[in-house]
């Protein structure tokens, strides 16, 4: 496993929450002063996927797949507690806790605010981002919080696997308890849009790059390249979505906050279950901390991409996934500041020594 030094937060990362609303404003002034660019872009759909969003969709998630090292995975029986912590909380708690917590403030607490066919859809792109731990973001907040680089790779690793073959069962369940439609060949084929496609790509990719140039080559040089091209992906995604969104958001501007309730709560909690859960396992602070950054933070951008898969880019569900865009970065930055203050509850790594 490789021990090279993580790459901290960048500018674009740092402000995403300012970008994204920015896009959101941009978005909603196309939707309502050029409908005529959602309207072109909406013709290009195959199996009811945008193929414009399709594209920039693989533009955010082929570099973050490119990060990740399969190889380190033959290591997990190498002090195997942080990943019980990972898989246990990411997969047999985290989706069912966001359910639960959303489905409490959609249809009790904002009963009132939110009509019932928009708690529906809003409920179901919570799903979608609780069953979607994150992929690339966690290399961040591990390194701000000086966790153990080598140990997150093998935390991030397992996760993409188990995504493969946990993601789609779950989602089904719980979109279906929630009242929702399944269109399973939708929900199958953007897994395999999404995860499968450019996982593949990505391994390839790293295979043949560093065989022919090296780790240090490609972890130092390439992967960087593509820093820029993700934030923009995502940005130019948001812009799109929100040109389709505009009605929606003017015509309910508070529910973008009242999203934000539960999704909030949800990372508060998720973060701390696996952070106790960690300590009580005396766990060290640099695979606790990674531990409890994983189930906190969500892979958005598949969330994102299986809501307008599954239900389109116009779909309030879409628009939900979007606010956890919109939470994440302030949230996880301000979970990073209570890890660093509490490194003091764990005791000296020996693990990685």
């Amino acid at each position: 496993m490789s021990k090279g030094k993580l790459q901290g937060i960048s500018f674009f990362e740092k402000y995403l929450t300012i970008w994204v609303a920015l896009c959101m404003v941009v978005g909603i002034l196309i939707g309502q002063f050029l409908p005529g660019i959602p309207a072109f872009l909406g013709k290009f759909e195959y199996a009811k996927v945008s193929i414009p969003i399709a594209i920039l969709i693989w533009l955010m998630i082929y570099p973050m797949m490119l990060k990740v090292d399969f190889h380190s995975v033959k290591n997990v029986g190498k002090n195997p507690k942080g990943l019980y912590v990972t898989w246990v909380t990411n997969w047999l708690i985290k989706p069912f806790t966001m359910f639960g917590i959303a489905y409490f403030f959609f249809y009790v607490v904002f009963k009132s605010l939110i009509p019932a066919d928009l708690a529906k859809d809003y409920l179901a792109g919570a799903i979608l981002l609780g069953a979607a731990p994150c992929t690339a973001m966690v290399f961040v907040w591990s390194h701000l919080t000086k966790g153990n680089p080598a140990y997150t790779v093998v935390q991030v690793a397992t996760n993409d696997l188990i995504i493969l073959v946990a993601f789609t069962p779950i989602v089904a369940f719980l979109l279906g308890v929630g009242g929702v439609a399944i269109p399973w060949d939708t929900l199958i084929l953007s897994v395999v849009l999404f995860v499968v496609v450019p996982l593949s790509a990505g391994v390839i990719t790293r295979n043949v790059i560093t065989k022919n140039r090296g780790i240090e080559y490609f972890q130092n040089t390439f992967i960087p390249k593509f820093n820029n091209i993700t934030i923009g992906g995502l940005l130019l995604t948001l812009i799109i979505i929100f040109s389709f969104q505009g009605n929606v958001i003017i015509n309910n501007p508070l529910h973008i906050l009242l999203i934000a309730v539960p999704l909030t709560i949800q990372t508060f909690l998720i973060f701390f279950i696996a952070y106790f859960a960690s300590k009580l396992l005396k766990l060290p602070y640099d695979i606790a901390a990674p531990a409890g950054m994983i189930g906190a933070s969500n892979f958005f951008e598949l969330s994102v991409a299986v809501a307008i898969s599954l239900f389109g880019a116009t779909s309030p569900v879409a628009l939900a996934t979007i606010v956890g865009v919109l939470v994440e970065v302030p949230v996880m930055l301000i979970l990073v500041n209570i890890a660093n203050s509490t490194k003091g509850w764990f005791e000296p790594n020996k693990l990685s020594q």
